[in-house]
């Protein structure tokens, strides 16, 4: 059957968001400060510099490895990690968005860190721990599972559309984790003992296709931001 040759996966680099939910984690607010609504949070400048690496490694591709489409979440800092990684390629490919690819929706959590959600909402805090964070969803938001779902969409649709073709999709960390559990045929207990190991921006993930599937060749690399 015709399918992907192969999928590579990176997250965003660095946000202003990253650095202001650890500010206000490390200070133990119940809000993060983020101004912006989660779409239009840019990159910090160091998460330009970690982009503009990872566009280094894409340009070290070798020809038959390089992407044939890339597809980004509509989210700002997605975007722009596409668009200063690809400045560094010496090829051009086309790229479209996809938002499927966006980020999980926090729903009412939006803007609050941990402590935040648990002294504003209590008992949806012992409900997400009594849930389980993979089918747990936040008022008016989205959980674990809601995201295999649209991923199986966007991955099926790639599957016969882009037979053979090398696609490179710039995303968030929930999207890289989740994609581990869609195309590899994970549990809920193998993918959430995975998610304890933070996914680092701009770190590249990638899975070839071998016979009947894609097959994991590296998850969760930096190494390239040395």
């Amino acid at each position: 059957m015709d399918t992907l040759d192969w999928l590579i996966l990176t997250r965003h680099g660095e946000s202003t968001g990253n650095v202001a939910y650890r500010a206000a984690y490390e200070r133990g607010a119940e809000e993060t400060g983020i101004l912006e609504r989660d779409a239009d949070i840019p990159l910090s400048e160091a998460g330009r510099v970690q982009a503009a690496g990872l566009g280094r490694w894409l340009a070290a591709l070798p020809e038959g490895e390089r992407p044939t489409l890339v597809l980004t979440s509509p989210f700002l800092r997605a975007a722009e990690t596409a668009r200063i990684a690809l400045e560094q390629a010496p090829y051009a490919v086309p790229v479209r968005v996809d938002e499927r690819l966006r980020d999980r929706d926090q729903g009412v959590f939006e803007g609050l860190t941990s402590f935040g959600i648990r002294a504003r909402f209590p008992e949806e805090y012992t409900r997400k721990r009594r849930i389980g964070k993979f089918y747990y969803r936040p008022p008016g938001g989205e959980s674990w599972a809601d995201l295999a779902l649209r991923l199986r969409s966007l991955y099926r649709d790639l599957h016969e559309q882009e037979p053979g073709g090398r696609v490179l999709a710039v995303a968030h960390d929930a999207i890289v984790v989740m994609t581990r559990y869609v195309v590899e045929g994970l549990s809920e207990p193998e993918i959430l003992e995975i998610e304890k190991t933070p996914i680092g921006n701009c770190s590249v993930s990638r899975w070839r296709h071998d016979g009947g599937r894609l097959c994991p060749i590296i998850y969760n690399d930096i190494s390239h931001l040395a």
